[in-house]
Formats: C-alpha cells, structure tokens, sequence
C-alpha cells in the first residue's frame, strides 16, 4: 500500500509540474490566467479550508461518533454543487435578450440535489444503524432464544 501511495504522489506531483511548466511557458497564456489560478489556491486556502476544519469539528461536537462519516461526505458534496451552482443560480451570464443562456430554474435543481443528498444521507445513517444494532436487540417481542425454543437453562 505504501509502494502504491508513493507512487500515486509522484506521478500527481510530476503531472502539476509538467502543468505549471506549461502555463509558464505557453505564450498563448496570459497573466491574468495565473494570477486567476493564484487566486483561486489562496481562496481556497484562506477561505475554504478553514470552513471546512470548522464544520468537520461542528460535526464532531453534534453528530454521534458512528454517524459522523455520512455527514461528513454529504457537507462536503454540498458544498462543492454549491460552489459549482451558485453562478448559475445567481443567474451570471443570463442576457434579456437571448432566453436559451441559462434557462432553467437553477436554485430549484439546486434545492432538489440538497434533497437528494440528504434523503441518501439518511438512509446510509439507518443502515448504519441496523447494521450495527445487536441482532438480540431488534423490535420483534420474542425474539429471545430462550423464549423461542423453549429450553431451559441446565445450571
């Protein structure tokens, strides 16, 4: 596993230096392209790191420890449709006089994915939950060995 991880980090690490090397070197790309990509790492970095941090230890505090990683993976699928969704839904690119840019009613599919990864949130929780329920413990009255097959203990 190790051997694989090395791996996948040199061969990450040599295709974002063959991309740098590019940008730097193409003449077709202009300033204002990397300093676009410099300021979306320092965004991220100053922005949206820190509120990620913050909502994973929100969650902690909140969320049950066994019930944490769906949570978890439905804030962070969250807030990347949001990211992707928000100029849409603010309608950025939408022109009166051309009504096939940007058509649709982008905050309701928004509102509508929301659901959908809440409603999969929750049913990954349930089956967390009956996965990890004692098969002893479960709502059928008799369900006691003892009570089905009618033994009795010889001690």
């Amino acid at each position: 596993m190790k051997t694989a991880r090395r791996a996948l980090v040199v061969s990450g690490v040599l295709i974002m230096g063959y991309a740098v090397g590019g940008a730097l070197t193409d003449t077709a790309v202009r300033a204002g392209v990397l300093v676009f990509l410099v300021a979306v790492l320092i965004a991220h970095d100053v922005l949206l790191l820190p509120l990620a941090i913050a909502a994973g230890a929100l969650i902690s505090r909140i969320v049950p420890p066994g019930l944490r990683s769906p949570v978890r993976v439905a804030a962070v699928i969250s807030l990347a449709v949001t990211v992707v969704a928000v100029p849409l839904v603010l309608g950025r690119g939408r022109v009166p006089d051309n009504p096939s840019l940007l058509p649709l009613d982008y905050g309701r599919g928004l509102l509508v994915v929301y659901a959908l990864i809440g409603t999969t949130t929750a049913v990954a929780v349930v089956v967390r939950r009956r996965r990890r329920r004692p098969h002893g413990d479960r709502d059928d009255p008799g369900s006691g060995s003892a009570s089905r097959s009618g033994s009795v203990d010889p001690r």
